[in-house]
């Protein structure tokens, strides 16, 4: 079974349990009603009988029914009275001349409550009636032939009701089933069709904000990463295929070239050097391309230290200072936190402590001036670290293309470097929760900027 016609059969099912316990609560009280509205009316008919009844004897000691009846006309079906002495003796009959079988009473719980009533065999409603002071017995009794006629009209018009308004809800179902689900057999259809090739079909999202939609949207938005990741994989493979390339068919032409040539011990010493040079960058360009994929499999951790940010930037200063003795660095806060928890920061310390030496070394190497400039900022909820230096600054597609792995700006000039860098990078703080941005700001000057969350 389906799930449309699942959701339509169990929704129907509900609609059904709730139509049938109204139209049975209708039945019911109806049939409550009568009853009772009835008995109301026997009740009160049998009283206006005996009254009618009283004022004869009082005249005359022999009545008869046709006296009784010129007075009173029948109005209820089969409508009888029995008048009984205080021992149960009959007295007289109104109604039908053949007798009904009298219902079994008991006479002391009559004299106590002064009513009683039964329903016999044959659906005629009798009431029993104690009259204290004549010290009379009254059974009056009828049969309501419209009120069970009404009944059953009642209970064929629930019954159409019923059938029609389950007809009806089972009909509305599958069609609101149908057209609820159609998002979700839609994003069937799109799972069965996505494929490599596809990746930017999108399935429709409507402007109703419900629970259907938000898959619908999810959906587009995972695809969007996945088209985002198969691309960063082509990209990434494409690229490293092209950048290994290079030094290895370098590294082939100097070994044939002086396979063929007789050179002397310094010639053969030259082809040795430029191949432990080329050597040594394809080293570097593996060990960034290893760095990447290890990056790509880690996750934050919550168990992970608090680290007291500044403390770490100031760390990392001191050991880029000593790799690079020339390199200007000057550290500074913007404002000074009120307190300590502004400059904690859960993360890994030899992660971070890589992304900040390959910013700052960034910054060195596309410098004029070789100085780098860190300012620490703080708040209750964030820390940003400004990496700045004066220098050539990248358009604004530039810029959105940084993070790619193996894009190189067209400030590089002739340093060498594989673009690998900033994507290593920002790897690190994604991982971290936090991100980097890059603004260039006037007078040629740049700035790379992290934000990281601190401790709450």
């Amino acid at each position: 079974m389906n799930l449309k016609l699942r959701f339509a059969l169990l929704f129907t099912s509900f609609v059904a349990a709730i139509l049938l316990i109204a139209c049975t609560s209708i039945y019911f009280l109806y049939s409550t009603y009568r009853e009772e509205d009835y008995y109301s009316r026997v009740q009160s008919e049998g009283d206006d009988l005996y009254e009618i009844y009283t004022n004869l004897k009082s005249k005359s000691s022999l009545v008869t029914q046709e006296q009784v009846f010129a007075l009173h006309r029948i109005e209820l079906v089969n409508e009888r009275l029995y008048i009984l002495d205080s021992m149960g003796k009959l007295e007289f009959i109104i109604g039908e001349n053949s007798p009904m079988t009298l219902p079994n009473f008991n006479l002391k719980v009559l004299k106590t409550k002064g009513v009683q009533k039964f329903t016999n065999q044959n659906e005629y409603q009798i009431v029993v009636m104690y009259k204290a002071v004549q010290k009379k017995i009254l059974i009056s009794a009828a049969y309501d032939r419209v009120g069970f006629r009404k009944l059953n009209t009642i209970k064929l018009i629930l019954f159409g009701v019923f059938g029609g308004s389950l007809l009806l809800t089972a009909v509305m179902s599958f069609l609101f089933v149908h057209q609820a689900i159609k998002p979700i057999v839609e994003l069937s259809n799109q799972m069965q069709r996505t494929n490599e090739l596809n990746l930017s079909e999108r399935i429709f999202v409507k402007p109703a904000k419900d629970e259907i939609n938000a898959i619908a949207q999810n959906f587009n938005a995972m695809l969007e990463r996945i088209k985002t990741a198969f691309e960063f994989r082509k990209s990434y493979v494409h690229h490293t295929s092209h950048e290994l390339r290079t030094p290895l068919a370098v590294m082939l032409s100097q070994t044939e070239a002086a396979l063929n040539s007789n050179y002397n011990v310094a010639g053969y010493r030259k082809v040795l050097m430029s191949l432990k040079e080329d050597q040594q960058n394809l080293i570097e360009l593996t060990n960034s391309l290893l760095l990447i994929s290890q990056n790509e499999q880690i996750e934050f951790m919550d168990e992970w230290p608090y680290l007291r940010i500044d403390e770490l930037l100031f760390d990392t200063v001191a050991y880029f200072n000593k790799s690079f003795p020339d390199a200007k660095t000057a550290f500074s806060f913007d404002n000074l936190p009120s307190d300590d928890e502004q400059l904690m920061v859960k993360g890994n310390e030899a992660l971070l402590r890589a992304a900040f030496i390959n910013l700052m070394k960034n910054a060195y190497l596309y410098s004029d001036d070789q100085s780098v400039s860190i300012r620490l900022i703080t708040d209750n909820k964030t820390v940003r670290i400004k990496f700045q230096n004066k220098g050539d600054q990248l358009s604004i597609e530039e810029a959105e293309k940084m993070m790619i792995p193996f894009f190189r700006g067209s400030n590089v000039g002739k340093k060498k470097g594989f673009g690998l860098g900033l994507a290593i990078i920002n790897r690190i703080i994604i991982i971290h929760k936090g991100s980097l941005t890059y603004k260039a700001i006037s007078e040629n000057l740049n700035s790379f900027v992290v934000i990281l969350p601190v401790k709450k």
